[in-house]
């Protein structure tokens, strides 16, 4: 029968052999789907994390910036609230379609709310109606007790879902830690908006009056910014404005300001996104695995269609139909496991983005649609094209051909030697595109997918000649099965050479990123060694655990000054301070051995780099030279001071590993000077010979605690705490590599069971010609551990080759940190063990079904 003519009936009668076909086995659909699933949950959950702390920073911002276009800021004491008066006297704000409106901002914890971290707000009610609607959502007031807030000290507003959830009500009393200090405050009324984005901007905010806010952060007279609303450009209004500011202050746009901050997390969270597509890449073996052996399994059935008239063209929509109904199947279900792991994935990204980069306040987030569609979508497209090789191969094989079960082993050991060529061609656009010298994370991520590809190109040949040397030791151990078995795996190349590259992609990753988070913790533990040159430490709790930013109590110095058995006191501030480019981190210190850190570039003696920092210059963190573009000996920094525009030499750049946003360190008398600012954010107290730390710590902090509670910590217990936050970092990786080494497991169970089916007629001639049972189990565990040691002795080079990629090209790129190699035998060990154990695992099931089976049932397949 003609190509271009096919039967009537081929269509309907060709979907109800695909759907039966997935009703017949069930084991094999099962696992099709769960495999997608697993590979769609993954990337689903991290989406939603992602996603989640992206739209909490949106909402955060939203519900402190509201509709504002600009802001004037100060630095690191913000601005006098006179300069607000005076701009609202001189017409400038607030007139001529104009607003402004004047912020104190801060964090506050309280026991009763959960102990997590609310934004303090403090606002005029007179002056918010353009900016923030909470007062007026619906355009009605929705406040009891609204009066109060301008009225009473201590007087706070809070949403009405968070007063249900945490049990509070109107008139509640509120403890509140704001700074080290205790704060008395009550609960004045709830803000209830009709919108639900404004609900969602109100969790995680306590809203006061100005004057309140003022009184519980202990800055009075002094404002944070003050909010504008102004034309896009600024406008004539905006040249007025800054013509009348003093010399610390800026007028800068509010998205500018936001996107520095978001920008900080995107390398973050797209590291995140690319390692949960591994699990998503490894269920596309899978897929492929189970489609090639449905088309091998039923290739005399297309044979037969075939020479009935049945065309190519409806041969492969066949098999492409049924991945659609499994990768359908797989990614419905995938979502819905992606929604529950999603949960846990929120709040394992918050907290590391709260840990390093700023404090994420909105905990609960809505599903985007659009996580839950890409999550679909990916699942859906990725089984289809997964499963298109194997439809082309059952549609391309003439009637003859395909009634002979050997021609499609036969061409897959011939292509062997063709796909070690593919992985040649792959590891060089891979080498190329690594080599290109850009900070795009997309084409990085690209070049260390092709390296993988070629890798996992290298699994028949590695898998053929593995078989080959291991065929005489082995017969030599246990005679006939230790040949049968090499034999029974190269037999059946097509499929356990996927198999084996699932597991092995899976496991090579374990070992990179097990290499590179051991590298980065080395690093760390060496920088601390040469950073923590003090024996105690002093600071406040501050917004963001890597950073001590909040203000020391001024009677704090002279206590731990005279404190017995102190011998030397290290000051600090740490701030941040505007520049041309966008908010820069500035540490201020005073540390004669501040030059003694490791540098990466640096012709000077720390001696000399003190005096230098002394004599006004700066050092920079090698994370702010990457992001600066600063030349490695020469550069400048421009930073917005206290008497205007400053000009600042750079004397070198050292390794820091505290923030990928960069730092700026000077001497502390130079930020005095040029920023009037006397505030210190940490003390560093070296001690007399003999003197215990532990005890002078637990002392110093009983006594400071009237004064102000603060962390006061010995050298060891705050090298523990940046380790607890390293390590809480980089949970959720873990967690991924585990989901991947999960999904390649059901890869191999699946390429098992595949081969169950098609050796019925092979076991059966064993078993007749006397093959026990314990010799049959034997065979099977034999073959499944060839195929995870071939897994796991291909994943060293290739998780090798992934560390180095990792650690000196995508880590620096995304963070800006150079790290140091460290090459620890035991992820090599541990892999290699996983791949033959969990190789071995999977051949259970297949090994007791094959034991089951009698003689005769095996002699009469086929």
């Amino acid at each position: 029968m003609p190509e271009h003519d096919p039967p009537r009936f081929a269509s309907r009668t060709l979907w109800n052999i695909a759907w039966r076909t997935l009703l017949r086995h069930p084991w094999q659909s099962v696992l099709m789907v769960l495999g997608i699933a697993l590979g769609v949950a993954v990337v689903v959950a991290v989406d939603l994390a992602n996603a989640s702390a992206s739209r909490a920073f949106d909402y955060s911002t939203d519900a402190v910036a509201g509709q504002a276009t600009h802001q004037i800021v100060g630095g690191p004491q913000g601005v006098d609230e006179a300069l607000y008066v005076e701009l609202r006297r001189q017409g400038l704000a607030g007139h001529n379609g104009s607003a402004a409106a004047p912020i104190v901002a801060d964090y506050a914890y309280s026991a009763q709310l959960g102990g997590r971290p609310f934004q303090l707000l403090g606002v005029d009610p007179f002056a918010e109606a353009p900016f923030r609607n909470y007062l007026w959502a619906g355009g009605e007031v929705s406040i009891a007790g609204l009066s109060d807030t301008l009225t009473q000290p201590g007087a706070v507003l809070i949403s009405a879902d968070t007063a249900a959830y945490y049990g509070l009500a109107p008139t509640d009393r509120l403890e509140l830690e704001i700074g080290g200090y205790d704060r008395e405050a009550f609960v004045a009324g709830l803000l209830d908006p009709a919108d639900d984005l404004s609900r969602r901007a109100l969790d995680g905010l306590l809203l006061a009056d100005i004057a309140t806010a003022q009184e519980l952060t202990g800055r009075l007279g002094r404002l944070d910014r003050i909010d504008l609303i102004l034309p896009e450009d600024g406008g004539p209004v905006a040249a007025e404005i800054r013509a009348h500011l003093p010399a610390g202050a800026q007028l800068i746009p509010v998205d500018s300001r936001a996107g520095t901050i978001e920008e900080m997390t995107a390398a973050f969270r797209l590291n995140l996104l690319a390692l949960s597509l591994l699990a998503l890449v490894v269920g596309l073996f899978l897929i492929y695995n189970t489609m090639t052996f449905s088309v091998v399994q039923r290739r005399p059935l297309f044979g037969t269609l075939r020479s009935l008239g049945v065309t190519r063209r409806e041969i492969f929509a066949m098999v492409v139909s049924e991945a659609l109904v499994v990768g359908s199947l797989g990614a419905a279900l995938g979502l819905g496991l992606g929604i529950l792991m999603g949960k846990g994935a929120v709040q394992a990204v918050s907290q590391t983005i709260s840990d390093l980069y700023f404090v994420v306040t909105v905990q609960e987030i809505g599903i985007p649609i659009s996580s839950l569609l890409k999550g679909a979508l990916l699942g859906i497209v990725a089984t289809v094209l997964a499963a298109a090789p194997p439809a082309w191969e059952a549609a391309s094989v003439p009637a003859r051909a395909a009634l002979s079960r050997s021609s499609l082993e036969g061409k897959a050991r011939r292509a062997v030697m063709s796909v070690a060529v593919v992985s040649l061609v792959m590891a060089v656009l891979g080498v190329g595109l690594l080599a290109i010298p850009t900070r795009s994370l997309v084409i990085s991520f690209g070049g260390t997918m092709a390296i993988v590809v070629a890798f996992a190109a290298l699994t028949p040949l590695a898998t053929t000649l593995f078989m080959r040397i291991a065929t005489r030791p082995l017969g030599s151990i246990w005679g006939a099965l230790g040949r049968m078995a090499p034999r029974n795996v190269v037999t059946s190349i097509s499929r356990t050479a996927v198999a084996v590259a699932a597991l092995m992609v899976a496991v090579s990753v374990t070992i990179g990123v097990s290499l590179m988070i051991g590298s980065f913790r080395t690093t760390v533990v060496a920088w601390l060694d040469q950073i923590l040159q003090g024996d105690v430490y002093v600071s406040a709790p501050g917004r963001i655990s890597t950073q001590a930013t909040t203000p020391l109590d001024p009677a704090v110095l002279p206590l731990v000054e005279d404190w017995p058995g102190v011998e030397g006191v290290d000051l600090l501030r740490t701030a941040t301070v505007e520049s041309p480019g966008g908010p820069v981190t500035v540490f201020a210190t005073y540390n004669p051995n501040f030059g003694e850190r490791p540098f990466l570039s640096n012709d000077l003696s720390p001696e000399a780099i003190w005096a230098a920092m002394e004599e006004g210059a700066v050092v920079v963190s090698e994370p702010y030279a990457n992001l600066a573009g600063l030349p490695r000996r020469g550069g400048t920094v421009t930073l917005y001071t206290a008497h205007g525009l400053q000009e600042f030499p750079v004397a070198g750049i050292y390794y820091d590993y505290v923030t990928s946003g960069g730092i700026v360190s000077m001497s502390l008398d130079t930020y005095r000077r040029l920023w009037d600012d006397e505030t210190l954010t940490a003390v560093g107290l070296r001690l007399a010979p003999g003197v215990d730390a532990d005890a002078v710590a637990r002392e110093m902090g009983d006594a400071l605690a009237p004064v102000q509670r603060l962390f006061v910590r010995p050298n060891q217990a705050l090298r523990d705490e940046a380790l607890v936050i390293f390590d809480r970092t980089f949970a959720i990786t873990g967690a991924l590599q585990l989901l991947a080494t999960v999904v390649a497991f059901i890869g191999v169970l699946s390429a098992l069971l595949s081969l169950l089916l098609e050796k019925q007629r092979e076991v059966g001639i064993l078993r007749a010609v006397g093959l026990t049972v314990r010799q049959l189990w034997g065979l099977v565990l034999l073959e499944t551990g060839l195929m995870g040691a071939v897994a796991g002795l291909l994943a060293m080079p290739t998780g090798f080759a992934l560390s180095l990629i990792l650690i000196y090209i995508i880590n620096r790129r995304s963070f800006g940190w150079t790290l140091q190699m460290q090459v620890d035998p035991a992820p090599f060990l541990t892999a290699l063990a996983v791949a033959v154990i969990a190789a071995l695992l999977a051949g259970i099931y297949p090994a007791r079904k094959m034991g089951k089976m009698l003689a005769a049932e095996g002699l009469r397949y086929e």
